[in-house]
Order: C-alpha cells, then structure tokens, then sequence
C-alpha cells in the first residue's frame, strides 16, 4: 500500500507553503522513515527553461525553498539539479536559475545548486526498453533523490508529473536522442518509466498550487488549483494529480505503462490517501490535450494508413509573427527537420515525429499544436 497526501495551500507565502509541506510530510510518516541525518538529498525539480515562477512552467522556487529547509533542519545536505530542456551549459544553467528564482534559494538557504555537466553510463537490469542509459554525473554526489514536480498538461503526454519529471537526469540534448529513438507514445513513454524506476525516488513531491493547463509544458495557461501533493512512490502520487484535476488516470501514457509493469495496481486499490480527500478540489473542467492514438488505423492498408495518418495526427505550427528568430527549435528538434530561413522556422512534415520539444522549448510561445478536426471527433 502506497500512501498519497493531499494538503491545501492557495498561496506561494513562504509559510504556507512550509506548514503545508510539513503536513505532507507528516502524513507520510516523518522524514525518518526516508532519509537520514548528514545524508546528501537531490531534489530534482522541473526546470524546464528559462521562465518566471508565475508563468507555471517550473517548479516555484518557495515551494523548492520550503521542503529544502524541511530537509536541511532534519539534517540532510541539499542538492538542487536538472537538466532542463536544450542545451546543458553553464551559460544556460546560469541563465535559467537566476529567472527562475533559484539563485535566491541558494543565497537564503543552505542549498547547493547544481553545476556539473557531464553523464555517465550506467546499466539498469530491471528496465523494460532501457537497460543501460546515460544518465548526469551529479546523480553520483547523492544518496537519495526526491522529485519536486510541478502539475502541468504535456502535449505529448498529457500530463507530466512525477514520473516524467525524472526524464530530466538524461543529459542535455541527449533527451532528443530518446525522442528520436522511440517516436511511437508507447515506448517513449515506457522509457520514460524506465528512467523513474532507475532514479528510484525515496520521495516524490508536487507544486500543485498553480499548475498549468492547455498547452502544457510551457505553453499553456496557469490555473490556481491550491494543493500540495506527496507520496512515497511517483507513480502512485500521478495517479492521484490526475484525479485531483479531472483526467482519467489510465488515459495518462506514464500511469498506463506503470500499470503494465506492475509499478500500480491494476485497479488503484494499492492507494491510501491521507490528509484531505480528493472531492476537495473537484477540478471538472481542466484543459488538457487528448492524445489517445487511434488503433484501427494500424489494421488498415499502408496507403489508407498513410492518408488517415495524416488526417489524425496533430502538427506543429509555427507563428511566424511571435517568432523571434531564436532557432532553439531547430536546435532541439529530435529529427531535425525545422530548417531556420530568414530567421523563421520551417518544418518538413514528413519527417516530424510528434514529439512537440519545438514548442515545449519556445520561449516566446509561437507554436501551437494543431489538432484535426478528424482526430477530435475519433477521440471524443
């Protein structure tokens, strides 16, 4: 039985966070129960790109602040680390921690942030794709890790949360690489289960205070949802965030493929919730994309299959008139099929894997995801 705490706090004041993240702490047994004193702590936030902590796109530095005092008054060293989408440099890295709020943490607090650069190989004999992967060197400063997610809608994903949150000790571009690997949603997404289970998480952690929705990662809206989110597993804490906010849970790829390897029970009944019930928030009407894939099509003829394709699957579009010539989507693009002319992307169709990192990475938000009109009536 894996625990779940759901604890309310409507603002980012430094202690109502902490007072909230102290009962989620309590409600899973005390911090004994997972770390110890003098022990080194990673707390692997969601650091996706350089964004402000209101634009919801990254884990709220006084959310990161507050547990991290938790950790530091128990006892425990803290590390804070990702590695964000794009290229993984210093340059970047400075960049990104300075907007969004993360220098200050280190300047009031205790904390150690981040900067080693490198990966390592390492082998993972119990992963259903992966069983060897390069994951950053820093990962061998700590004894234990804690994912600090943030709730948010993923255009690829639906949803990305705990589990996702992991995909960032892959090194830098070599994230591309995996997308590139494996373009089909079912294995990208048990990869991404693979990387979790590797990382092995004593603690998982969600700012669910904001989220966003729509056009997550990076693109979409906040959304005040008011909650502190906790759990001894990241699997069963997603479940849970997905019910918070409204979405099926096996709708989810990470939730289903974590089903499949037995990570969750086949019916959620491996799940106590402690602290407040989920009917506390009653989120009906949160935006999120559907990104079920339709199956008959597999059945269908190569030539038909190609043309229903087409007419189903969603694709980038890039505004040209918000663009500011930055090319990060052609840098970042897995296939490498966005082609920079006049400072202005442009992507080859036929060759786009759906993996939408040209918009999770755009900084000025001038890429949306078009969905047909076939694909939302096959997917109602």
């Amino acid at each position: 039985m894996k625990k779940v705490s759901l604890e309310k706090c409507t603002s980012y004041q430094y202690d109502a966070v902490r007072e909230s993240i102290r009962k989620t702490i309590s409600n899973l047994g005390g911090l004994s129960l997972y770390v110890q004193p003098g022990e080194r702590v990673l707390l692997k936030v969601n650091l996706l790109m350089k964004k402000r902590p209101e634009e919801a796109t990254t884990t709220h530095p006084v959310f990161v602040q507050a547990l991290a005092d938790e950790l530091l008054d128990y006892g425990c060293h803290v590390l804070i680390g990702d590695s964000p989408g794009g290229p993984f440099t210093e340059g970047a890295l400075r960049g990104i921690y300075k907007v969004c709020g993360y220098e200050a943490i280190a300047e009031i607090s205790d904390v150690t942030l981040n900067w080693k650069l490198g990966g390592v190989q390492v082998k993972h004999e119990h992963g259903v794709i992966l069983k060897q992967l390069t994951v950053v060197e820093f990962l061998k400063d700590v004894d234990k890790v804690i994912s600090v997610s943030k709730l948010k809608t993923h255009g690829m994903m639906k949803f990305t949360g705990a589990v996702k949150n992991m995909f960032g000790i892959i090194p830098g571009l070599l994230k591309a690489e995996y997308h590139f690997k494996m373009p089909e949603v079912k294995d990208f997404s048990q990869m991404l289960v693979d990387v979790c289970s590797y990382a092995d998480p004593v603690l998982s952690f969600m700012d669910g205070i904001v989220g966003m929705e729509g056009a997550g990662p990076s693109g979409g809206d906040p959304r005040e949802i008011g909650v502190v989110i906790g759990s001894d597993s990241p699997y069963h804490l997603d479940v849970i965030a997905t019910q918070v906010i409204g979405i099926e849970p096996l709708s989810v790829p990470t939730i289903a493929r974590s089903m499949e390897t037995g990570f969750l029970d086949g019916n959620f009944n491996d799940i106590e919730v402690v602290g407040l019930p989920i009917d506390t928030w009653c989120i009906s009407d949160f935006k999120a994309p559907n990104i079920r894939s339709v199956e008959f099509l597999s059945r269908m003829p190569r030539l038909v299959k190609r043309l229903g394709d087409k007419a189903v699957r969603p694709r980038p579009v890039f505004m040209h008139s918000k663009c500011v010539g930055c090319g990060d989507c052609a840098e970042a693009c897995p296939p490498h099929v966005i082609e920079m002319r006049g400072n202005k992307p442009y992507v080859n169709l036929d060759g786009c894997i759906r993996c939408f990192c040209c918009q999770e990475l755009c900084p000025a938000l001038a890429v949306e995801i078009k969905r047909p009109w076939m694909m939302k009536w096959l997917t109602r």
